[in-house]
């Protein structure tokens, strides 16, 4: 049994002095902190290519080479990329690079209505393309790794459909496969944005982008907050005052509020895609997706696959994902599920520590398997 709380008007008084004791110094660590301290992204890394706002950087290594075939980072556009190398105590890429890995990324910039007409497949066949044609001249590989993330993680399988020839392994990480699977998803929680999309009028998402020529970010913020409200509702109060006296634990908490903060704008021919061709049609699953002219076959990927996935995944139900068992052609198929969310996959210690040395491991394995 817990002991019963001391509600004596002496041990009341004592918690309020301690909670306005530590309110006052946590006021003196704010005001001591500047944005350029809360530097996300800051793993010391080389621009390699620039294509119209597209950016391809390597990391510089940290570590003896574990795994010679390079690894391309492919984050979605609904969010930025900096998510996996938030701050240097909690980054996925560095976590990464401490394994060996020849690690690479692509940024997409900030699409504006300038990129309003870009679809999903020049990201996929120009984009993609291009960067891993570009890796693999400055490596002397002829193919890569590609570690798909979110809707970059579509990008990864409908490239690794459609150039197969060009894909050592394929990584996905939180990514949707089966877009209605959430239906028969036992969760409550568990695909409240996939019923929202599903909800919209066809006609209202082409008006949305035809009269902006983008899926604005704030939008998006703002129904990613809608989703948890109660969490979105006590983040900046409650959260806030619970860590603001703990300089490590407030970085942490500001690191992850820039992020959160700084989502790009979706360009608008893609997002039309990404909405009314998957979220709602579903057609990537049911093998009617097209890009470029060419139906993308998930039965065309040869190249090995893990596919991790979040159990606790309120934006990608896990359930989406493991849609994709059955689904390729290859027969090296391995899931991974991981106790956490879908933020906390690449912020927790734990979960991050788990998904480096998943990924780390099945690299190895697989690279030492084509030396033999």
């Amino acid at each position: 049994m817990t002991e019963p709380r001391d509600t004596t008007f002496n041990s009341v008084l004592k918690d309020f002095y301690e909670d306005v004791e530590k309110f006052l110094k946590g006021a003196d660590v704010l005001a001591s902190i500047r944005d350029e301290d809360v530097n996300v992204g800051a793993t010391p890394k080389t621009l390699v290519m620039r294509r119209d706002k597209v950016e391809l950087f390597r990391y510089e290594p940290t570590a003896g080479r574990t795994v010679e075939t390079p690894v391309l980072i492919v984050y979605g556009l609904i969010g930025h990329c900096t998510i996996v190398d938030l701050q240097p105590d909690h980054s996925l890429v560095r976590s990464l690079l401490s394994e060996g890995i020849d690690l690479w990324l692509i940024d997409w910039g900030r699409p504006s209505r300038s990129e309003r007409w870009l679809t999903m497949d020049d990201y996929v066949d120009d984009y993609v393309h291009e960067a891993v044609r570009r890796i693999c001249r400055e490596t002397g590989h002829d193919k890569v790794t590609l570690f798909g993330i979110c809707e970059g993680g579509v990008f990864t399988m409908c490239y690794a459909a459609l150039h197969p020839e060009k894909v050592k392994n394929l990584v996905l990480n939180i990514t949707p496969i089966d877009f209605h699977a959430d239906i028969d998803d036992p969760a409550p929680n568990h695909g409240l944005l996939n019923i929202w999309t599903r909800s919209l009028a066809p006609k209202d998402i082409d008006r949305m982008v035809d009269a902006l020529g983008v899926i604005p970010g704030e939008f998006m913020s703002s129904i990613f907050s809608l989703i948890t409200s109660m969490r979105s509702l006590t983040m900046y109060n409650v959260d806030l005052i619970d860590v603001v006296w703990d300089k490590g634990r407030l970085m942490k908490f500001l690191h992850m509020v820039k992020w959160l903060a700084d989502r790009p704008d979706h360009p608008g021919e893609a997002g039309r895609q990404w909405l009314k061709e998957l979220y709602q049609d579903n057609r990537l699953v049911e093998g009617r997706f097209e890009l470029s002219g060419r139906i993308v076959d998930l039965r065309a990927i040869d190249a090995p696959v893990l596919n991790i996935f979040a159990l606790e995944d309120h934006i990608i139900p896990p359930t989406c994902s493991k849609a994709l068992r059955g689904k390729i052609g290859s027969i090296d198929y391995t899931e991974i599920p991981l106790s956490c969310g879908h933020v906390s996959l690449f912020v927790s210690s734990r979960s991050r520590g788990k998904l480096t040395k998943s990924i780390a491991e099945w690299l190895q394995e697989r690279d030492n398997r084509g030396k033999l």
